[in-house]
């Protein structure tokens, strides 16, 4: 049966890079990010790689991969996030994610899960739902 747990995260880092995409039209770039998870998921410094496109000056979508070291509601491990999701020119943000298949280790072998989060600017940290399922 699955589970679900929510919380918080925290953004720590935020390194951008424009990759592409000079002048008019749609440009893209690559941001390096250290998070915080706090609740159901306890994971500090995460390692998490972007890939943006901004179709407009504050508009546009993201993908990325966010690696977690910690603790999910008591067990111990590792698992990678796979994110996608988009961001508004009031600096809205909304993200999806989902367990990447086989990335659980430790008491997290065989996680699945998928989640979702909405940052809204000026909020120090952003709650997130997940639901999953280990083994």
């Amino acid at each position: 049966m699955p589970a679900q747990t929510t919380g918080r995260i925290t953004s720590a880092h935020w390194e951008e890079r424009p990759v592409g995409g000079a002048g008019a039209g749609p440009r893209l770039a690559h941001a390096s990010v250290t998070n915080s998870f706090s609740g159901g998921i306890e994971a500090a410094d995460t390692t998490c790689e972007y890939s943006l496109v901004y179709t407009s000056e504050k508009s546009g979508a993201f993908t990325g991969l966010e690696l977690l070291t910690g603790q999910l509601d008591g067990r111990a491990g590792t698992f990678v996030l796979a994110e996608r999701g988009s961001f508004d020119p009031d600096g809205t943000v909304r993200c999806t994610f989902d367990v990447v298949p086989g990335s659980g280790t430790g008491e997290l072998a065989g996680l699945t899960g998928s989640g979702s989060y909405a940052y809204r600017p000026g909020e120090p940290s952003f709650p997130y739902d997940f639901t999953y399922q280990v083994g």
